[in-house]
């Protein structure tokens, strides 16, 4: 063994029909999954939404479709495509046809700003973004910045399944949101249906896509709080599809009658990954939830209909358990509710356990890392507290500042190796070397300890990063925003503890206009940033700590220490 090779010690824990290592030589590419699904599950439903579903050969031949008009606009092997869509029937279609096609694809959260929109699609050089009505006006704010956006492809709420009169009305309800006025130019806007049309028309040119092309730019901070965009080949998330699959020791054969239940937006890696891939590769059904905070529609949703699995963030759940009618609902055929994105709270995980008879599997990733790294037994009776075993062919190691590897039950910074781990950051060279060590293994940031028994258990987070419902936010962002008013002086941002949300965010603010008001400064925040980064509270104070050089301790302010 290497000097700085670490033990692996979770291998021992792992049952006998779990392999230490998964075959990543023979896996191949995503469009290869999609291909296999569509040609061996045909019949089969791959996404229900609305009331209606898409069969996996129906989803194929509207992504083929999607595809042919993509390559018609001149969008081959390498551009950037862009999808900004909640939990919509249009966002697998258009999914699929970006990767037919063998472009990368940008996911973008539809909730941005115009500030944050433009510098996502900027920073990766997006051709077309495909966008939910709902999210136009947005779109049309920013789309002045945006020169190299040659084409919006803008799709209805049940747009690709065919919905016509009362069901388009009831799918738009769903979402709880009217469609703001907007304008975008005739020549650089097409209609999602229009699209689809046009492509059926034209002939679509398969294309080579191998396992080390690259699939997706998965935006994040990371652990520096400048947005970049993650690198994840095909490879890196048919690794990942695989890693779950064994880990749940689930065969090829057994997708007949399964539902996932997809309430996470499908443009986080977690739902992405382990929902839609995974469920693909099963040859499973994905229920769409196109506004989990709804959550009256949620709890009415999970009665209507039949699902054996459930995924979520801690906040999810604590939303469905203070529902009266969660009783209500069958769990009867509930084999898994799996839990990731943020950290999950002991109560909340003995109520549900209580209210459904199933313990929540807790799992940990980073969209680094497509994303699963650890994640808890299937068979798991109760809550562990902990974040689980590696999944296969993934290693794990606590490193101090020095890259050592620490002892077993040593606090010190998580680190991981394995298929699953990005090829770097888009355009970044320098954060991709601030990321990886020398000999191949991701810095997450994250302070852990392995137990013995091979378990990792987070401790706390090196970095300032504020986690608000399972979504990264970052300090240096929102203080670039609130800094920019004119009546602002200093500030500093740090999270604090909130049931709700796991952590809300707190502005500390030195006034440059005495009248300044937290009602005034939070409207200016929601210009620039959206709703989970605007400051929960706002603390005005006369000074900031700060070290000798000048640096704002943050860490002082966490803490509670008296200051101003």
């Amino acid at each position: 063994m290497e000097p700085n090779t670490p033990p692996r010690p979770w291998l021992a824990a792992y049952p006998a029909s779990v392999p230490a290592e998964i075959e990543t030589s023979s896996l191949g590419s995503l469009v290869e999954l999609i291909e296999t699904a569509a040609g061996r599950f045909a019949d089969r439903p791959a996404i229900t939404c609305f009331g209606a579903s898409l069969t996996f050969g129906a989803l194929r031949r509207d992504g083929g479709a999607m595809a042919a008009w993509l390559q018609a606009k001149g969008i081959g092997k390498g551009d950037r495509v862009a999808i900004m869509m909640p939990n919509v029937p249009a966002f697998p279609i258009a999914l699929i046809g970006a990767l037919l096609a063998g472009a990368t694809v940008v996911n973008v959260n539809p909730l941005y700003t115009p500030r944050e929109l433009t510098h996502q699609l900027r920073d990766a050089g997006a051709r077309v973004l495909v966008v939910l009505e709902n999210f136009c006006h947005t779109v049309a704010e920013a789309l002045p910045d945006l020169p190299g956006l040659e084409q919006v492809v803008v799709a209805g709420a049940g747009d690709g399944l065919g919905l016509k009169g009362s069901l388009i009305t009831l799918a738009a309800r769903h979402l709880k949101k009217a469609v703001p006025a907007y304008t975008l130019p005739a020549a650089r806007r097409t209609g999602f249906r229009a699209a689809l049309a046009a492509g059926r028309k034209a002939t679509f040119r398969p294309v080579a896509v191998g396992p080390d092309d690259l699939a997706f730019l998965q935006y994040t901070g990371g652990t520096t709080g400048v947005s970049k965009g993650a690198m994840l080949t095909h490879r890196n998330v048919a690794a990942n599809v695989e890693q779950s699959r064994v880990w749940f020791r689930m065969r090829d054969d057994e997708g007949p009658g399964r539902v996932m239940v997809t309430a996470l937006p499908l443009y986080h890696i977690f739902a992405l990954t382990c929902c839609f891939f995974f469920m693909m590769r099963l040859g499973a059904c994905c229920l769409l939830v196109p506004n989990p905070r709804d959550i009256d529609g949620f709890v009415g949703l999970l009665r209507k209909n039949s699902f054996t699995n459930l995924s979520g963030v801690n906040t999810l759940f604590n939303a469905l358990l203070n529902h009266p009618d969660l009783a209500r609902v069958d769990w009867s055929r509930l084999e898994h509710a799996i839990a990731g994105g943020m950290a999950m709270q002991g109560p909340v995980a003995k109520r549900w356990k209580t209210a459904t008879g199933k313990a929540v599997i807790e799992g940990y990733g980073l969209s680094e890392t497509s994303p699963v790294v650890s994640i808890n037994p299937p068979d798991l009776h109760d809550w562990s507290g902990t974040i689980g075993y590696p999944v296969s062919s993934t290693e794990v190691c606590i490193r101090d500042a020095a890259g050592t590897t620490l002892p077993l039950g040593q606090p010190g910074e998580l680190c991981v190796r394995g298929p699953q781990v990005m090829a770097g950051y888009w355009g970044r060279p320098d954060e991709t070397a601030r990321a990886m060590t020398p000999d191949g293994f991701f810095r997450t940031g994250d302070i852990a300890v392995i137990e013995p028994d091979g378990q990792v258990r987070i401790v706390d987070r090196m970095k300032d990063m504020i986690l608000v419902s399972g979504f990264n936010v970052y300090p240096n962002e929102v203080e670039d925003v609130l800094a920019a008013h004119p009546g602002v002086l200093e500030v500093a941002v740090v999270g604090e503890p909130a049931a709700e949300t796991g952590e809300s965010v707190v502005a500390h603010v030195v006034r440059r206009d005495p009248d300044l008001t937290a009602e005034a400064l939070r409207a200016y925040a929601r210009e620039g940033l959206t709703a989970y980064k605007v400051p929960r509270r706002i603390v005005f104070r006369d000074t900031l700590p700060k070290t000798n050089v000048g640096k704002v301790l943050r860490r002082a302010l966490r803490d509670g220490e008296a200051v101003g």
